[in-house]
């Protein structure tokens, strides 16, 4: 029994028992990408399963609502406690089932527990009735409050498949609402753990609901039903799910698509420049939507970053196993190999060069593929412009600053950024690239990780955010109560209309 197997075991048991169907399913495998072999097997899910657990969420939900917010609360604080004590098992799990090395499951779980702390202690005080200036002193008031929506639908992608199954939910479940996930064909497991430990953290039954199956079959039904969705996948699958969003009048918030950019600039801390943009492009095989896929090097330090950085690239330790020191792992499937292989060799055909990889690791997994460095790439080339999702990126010598600017900004995307340069001028640099989050002499960690500040796209690469107070209070329905303390604000007895536009023209004007 392989570590994957003995952690189904010991965390799920039968996936079974964690679905919610509505009657006897055909069944998928669970292929893992570390061997390609086939683990276990669970129920796919159809539309009438979706209606049962939105249904039994929905009745769920309205005793969830009423529970205190520090009482919602202690779940998540639980949880997070929870998530370090099954930490081995959980590692072993995201490995077996995603095909992550051991260093880039630990920050899912470490995602999941800060993401758990931070409501925890964040949630009671955001729901809180607030007092605000109503519109004449004195003599108003009003408050403001935040109801929960109901039932948040999460559809979640294979890559990070505990983190993006969770993480969001928990904003969800502390706002007040149920969650219906569903997961990637790929993660399946993820996803159930993710119930398991909400559950032992003492959520209450039917609050968390996980349906697998084909996107297609499932994604209609479970937006007809919620009351809200978040949806973290490619732009392309994004668009359609606004689409259906808006006909049934249903917040939709997204994290999508990215081709992001790294610039190493004149005055870059070149060592860890090299080091940073080595994990920036191989953390998890390249398959992180915040990943970088295109540097641009200023001409003053092309000659010393880049030699570099492909000899770190070439050192990347590619393996299919459980251990710490492993760099990189394999692609999560057979189609995605196809992906990264085209965009590679359509790449080669129309003239760029390889400094680095460029080639399938079949003797190390059935879809592993090597850290790959390219350089000379066009804008003819597939590499140059859509994202590729795999540990490959592109090299661009650039003139001074003002041109790494223009051609990061040069994208339909607008995801995540890394600048490496004087910290302080990092600032000022970062502010103007067209990113919903830019980090500054980090791969990304340090914008992901600063929970209390928002994270998502701009442009093509999403609508909404995660994390922060906007990761939690998009899943509230805000409502305003404001009260007249003395006389409805009208036209009081014997002044007349005319002198009544004198008043509050005086008023609004000092208000003012």
């Amino acid at each position: 029994m392989t570590q994957f197997d003995d952690a189904i075991v010991r965390l799920l048991g039968s996936a079974d028992s964690w679905i919610t169907t509505a009657a006897h399913r055909e069944r998928a495998e669970v292929v893992s990408p570390l061997d390609g072999r086939s683990v276990t097997t669970y129920p796919v899910c159809e539309p009438d399963d979706v209606t049962l657990a939105v249904t039994r969420a929905r009745r769920a939900q309205t005793s969830w609502q009423k529970t205190s917010s520090q009482d919602r609360a202690a779940v998540l604080s639980r949880l997070s406690q929870l998530v370090w004590d099954w930490e081995k098992e959980l590692l072993d799990l995201i490995q077996g089932e995603n095909g992550k090395v051991r260093s880039h499951a630990f920050e899912e779980i470490s995602d999941v527990a800060m993401t758990a702390s931070h409501y925890a202690k964040r949630a009671p005080a955001l729901l809180k009735p607030t007092r605000v200036p109503g519109p004449l002193p004195l003599l108003s008031r009003a408050t403001v409050h935040h109801h929960p929506l109901g039932v948040v639908a999460v559809i979640s992608p294979w890559n990070y498949p505990f983190t993006l199954a969770l993480s969001d939910a928990l904003a969800a479940l502390a706002a007040g609402n149920a969650v219906v996930v569903k997961p990637d064909s790929n993660t399946v497991l993820s996803a159930l753990a993710a119930k398991v430990l909400v559950e032992k953290a003492g959520l209450p039954a039917d609050l968390f609901h996980v349906v697998a199956g084909r996107g297609s079959v499932l994604g209609p039904p479970l937006i007809k039903n919620c009351d809200y969705l978040m949806f973290t996948g490619s732009t392309a699958t994004g668009r359609k799910l606004a689409v259906q969003a808006g006909e049934e009048l249903v917040g939709f918030s997204a994290e999508l698509g990215g081709k992001n950019a790294l610039l190493v600039l004149h005055d870059a801390p070149i060592r860890r420049a090299v080091k940073g943009a080595v994990k920036a492009v191989i953390s998890n095989a390249g398959q992180l939507c915040i990943s970088t896929e295109r540097i641009y090097v200023e001409d003053a330090v092309w000659d010393t970053f880049v030699p570099r950085f492909v000899r770190a690239m070439k050192k990347v330790r590619v393996g299919a196993d459980y251990a710490w020191s492993t760099d990189m792992g394999p692609l999560i499937s057979a189609d995605q190999l196809t992906t990264v292989s085209e965009h590679v060799e359509d790449a080669k055909a129309k003239g760029a060069t390889v400094l680095a990889g460029g080639e399938p690791l079949p003797h190390i997994a059935p879809h592993a593929y090597a850290p790959t460095v390219l350089t000379d790439v066009t804008d003819d080339m597939v590499v140059a412009r859509s994202e590729t999702f795999g540990p490959v990126v592109s090299l661009y010598r650039v003139a001074d600053t003002e041109e790494a600017i223009a051609r990061a900004n040069d994208s339909e995307y607008g995801l995540n950024a890394s600048i490496w340069t004087n910290p302080v001028r990092g600032q000022s640099v970062g502010a103007r690239i067209e990113a919903g989050t830019v980090s500054i002499n980090d791969a990304y960690v340090v914008a992901w990780a600063s929970m209390h500040a928002p994270m998502g796209g701009m442009k093509a690469s999403g609508i909404g955010r995660r994390h922060g107070d906007t990761g939690l209070l998009k899943y509230t329905e805000p409502q305003t109560v404001a009260t007249s303390l003395v006389h409805p604000i009208q036209v009081p007895p014997l002044i007349g209309e005319r002198g009544w536009s004198r008043i509050m023209r005086t008023f609004v004007k000092a208000w003012r």
